[in-house]
């Protein structure tokens, strides 16, 4: 199964996939072992986490370059080993072999923020050690996107586009993405409409109210990464998980 839904406009019910941002950030510390569970507890399909690597070469859960934010260290994560940061923050940031572990049977959609062609490989490398590989998605800008698919030309991927202006079919012909991720304020029902016409599918981020996440339902939507997975399951059930 797919890190998302399986039906495309056209071939059967619309189903949209409850994407957990970073865990379940409003309850729980982001991109922890603990975030992740009640993500998936509160209903969530998929989890999206951010994976970095250590000075060591350790792939861990970790959105910003620092423990500055989450962790009140103000210190370069490139510059840590996995020892040091497992010290730092008590054993509060996972590598990403012990978040697969931990969420056995269940799909996670890894984001690469500040990744190389050589930190691509290494994580991807960890996936596949892990026996993870059909479970997971990947999901970042062009260039990155564009070293997951050398390195894995099975890898499912969500392409992140931040313009209206539609990516080029040479672009798409390189990447071959299954979805195309999009920031919620620029979805409409053209933008999804014009989606589904390539054969992709249509995620967003981030969404938050109930406003909007029932307007980016009524939209066409396939997927949505929330960081309130209950809110946005509430709505897909009045509507039988599914607009």
């Amino acid at each position: 199964m797919s890190a998302a839904a399986e039906a495309r406009p056209g071939h059967g019910p619309r189903r949209v996939t409850v994407v957990g941002h970073r865990g379940d950030p409003y309850r729980v510390r982001e991109n922890t072992l603990p975030s992740l569970r009640s993500a998936f507890e509160r209903g969530a399909d998929v989890v999206e986490i951010d994976v970095r690597l250590t000075r060591d070469g350790v792939p861990v859960l970790l959105h910003d370059d620092s423990l500055k934010r989450l962790w009140e260290h103000d210190r370069p994560l490139a510059r840590l080993t996995a020892e040091e940061v497992r010290e730092l923050t008590g054993g509060g940031v996972p590598t990403l072999a012990e978040a697969l572990t931990a969420t056995e049977g269940r799909r996670l959609l890894i984001d690469l923020p500040g990744a190389t062609p050589a930190s691509v490989r290494t994580v991807l490398g960890t996936v596949r050690e892990c026996g993870a590989a059909e479970r997971v998605a990947y999901c970042a800008g062009t260039s990155t996107m564009l070293s997951v698919r050398a390195a894995d030309p099975g890898a499912e991927i969500s392409l992140t586009w931040t313009t209206l202006a539609p990516p080029r079919p040479v672009l798409l012909d390189a990447v071959r993405p299954k979805w195309l991720n999009y920031r919620f304020g620029l979805v409409r029902p053209d933008l999804a409409a014009r989606v589904h016409d390539r054969g992709l599918l249509l995620s967003v981020w981030t969404p938050d109210t109930r406003r909007t996440l029932r307007r980016l339902l009524a939209a066409g939507v396939d997927s949505i990464t929330t960081n309130r997975v209950d809110v946005l399951g509430n709505l897909l059930d009045r509507g039988g998980r599914g607009a």
